[in-house]
């Protein structure tokens, strides 16, 4: 909704990006916290192996109450994308995959334990929602970095 105002050089406030960000995140956290609390009405789609449910449910349990900061972010995402404004976006993304891939297999190597590798599953996600909402309502969207003032 904010997109083609600030493509256009208006300021509309962050204020439906935010709405839209608590929409997706109260309906992805839903989705993860019922996962968390009946991982097998889930996991049971796809198969009865007991060490697939037992992993699965694991994961669910750890990293499905983080799922509502993914939806935020992946929100804040598409807002940003419309506003023609992607460096934080894409650095939450980044970072989010930094934690994920090097701080799991850090987890993993120093516990050689799954549930250290899904904690830092769930950092990465809280992150992500967390680093792009407070970008986005501290005014990213709206200052000029060196390389816009010479192309405008």
């Amino acid at each position: 909704m904010p997109a083609p105002d600030v493509g256009f050089g208006a300021v509309p406030g962050v204020a439906p990006a935010v709405a839209g960000g608590g929409i997706a995140f109260l309906l992805t956290e839903t989705v993860g916290i019922a996962a968390a609390l009946w991982p097998n009405a889930w996991l049971g789609l796809f198969g009865h192996d007991a060490a697939m449910l037992e992993t699965g449910a694991a994961y669910l349990r750890m990293v499905g109450p983080a799922y509502g900061f993914f939806g935020l972010g992946l929100s804040l995402y598409f807002a940003s994308q419309g506003a023609g404004r992607l460096f934080w976006p894409l650095f939450a993304g980044l970072l989010r995959l930094v934690i994920a891939i090097g701080g799991g297999w850090l987890a993993l190597r120093a516990t050689g334990s799954l549930q250290w590798l899904f904690v830092m599953l769930a950092t990465a996600l809280v992150i992500y929602g967390v680093t792009l909402a407070t970008a986005i309502a501290s005014g990213a969207w709206f200052r000029r970095g060196p390389l816009r003032s010479v192309m405008s």
